[in-house]
């Protein structure tokens, strides 16, 4: 591996933005490297739209240091690398689907051939459609055949699958996938936690300005998400309580409920000691009930 590949694409240092006396971003780092989807998680407020807006150069930093490919993000040299998908985006109704990108494509040396921008965004049967008859959930699609004609070396997608149905998400997905398999970094935020479970490698949540949380994604899951197991046993709920890996147990009748982590030896445990046990449930351990339980002890 070259030591040109070990950059990262984009790098916060220690950012702080303030607006006025109210503190946005407080000593935010991040850091995305080639190839990598992270997910940049938070609650709205969060910070999450101020720390793209630095990325992007369109809000200059208070303290710290923000890098975008190398160089400072308020130059334009910086962002020709980069492509863009707004949560909102305001296309001309009148022009065609085609129309739109090869005017997109226009601005770069050496963009992706129109073809392939319809096929990555599932546009093949619409570029003759004009962009105010589309949907919104092909409009979003427009957007992102957009952000991607110039092929870029890093690619920010806020919300990116907002108004998609399954098959168009699922499509979409996949088009990211071959994208970070190409090399392209991908920073995206989104509030479809599946989502960003799907898809990225890398999580990073911020609240009140703050990282709380920034590592591998199934690092992330096991650290902040027991699993919720339920089951109709008879044992001592206080006992069951001092077993390893078991984080809270409640009695409900006849129920159990627990929450655990990791689940598999205490589950593996409660039928040994239990051959009556019944009506065994597991569930959790996902992205969202990491997010929750990461934000709830924050808050």
């Amino acid at each position: 591996m070259s030591d040109a590949s070990l950059v990262p694409l984009a790098r916060l240092h220690d950012v702080q933005v303030r607006y006025g006396a109210v503190p946005a971003l407080q000593g935010v780092s991040l850091a995305l490297q080639r190839g990598e989807v992270l997910a940049l998680l938070g609650r709205n407020g969060a910070g999450k739209s101020t720390a793209i807006a630095v990325l992007l150069g369109l809000r200059a930093v208070d303290g710290g240091r923000a890098e975008l490919l190398g160089g400072d993000p308020q130059q334009r040299a910086s962002r020709r690398g980069i492509g863009v998908m707004l949560q909102s985006t305001a296309l001309p109704p009148v022009l065609q689907v085609a129309e739109l990108i090869e005017l997109a494509r226009a601005c770069y040396d050496d963009p992706r051939p129109l073809a392939e921008c319809l096929a990555l965004a599932g546009l093949t049967g619409l570029a003759t459609r004009r962009y105010g008859q589309l949907s919104g959930g092909q409009q979003r699609r427009v957007q992102f055949a957009i952000a991607v004609c110039g092929r870029p070396q890093l690619l920010f997608l806020d919300e990116p699958t907002t108004g998609l149905d399954i098959q168009a998400r699922q499509a979409l997905w996949q088009a990211i996938r071959q994208l970070a398999a190409e090399g392209c970094g991908v920073l995206l935020t989104t509030h479809y936690l599946e989502e960003a479970d799907a898809l990225a490698q890398r999580v990073v949540v911020i609240e009140g300005g703050k990282v709380l949380a920034d590592g591998p994604l199934a690092q992330f899951r096991q650290q902040r998400a027991p699993r919720r197991i339920r089951c109709r046993s008879a044992l001592d709920a206080q006992r069951v309580g001092t077993w390893p890996g078991v984080r809270e147990v409640q009695r409900e009748g006849e129920y159990l409920q627990l929450l655990a982590e990791p689940a598999e030896p205490v589950v593996a445990r409660l039928l040994g000691e239990d051959p009556q046990l019944q009506e065994l449930d597991v569930r959790g351990g996902g992205l969202a009930d990491a997010f929750v339980e990461l934000t709830r002890e924050a808050a």
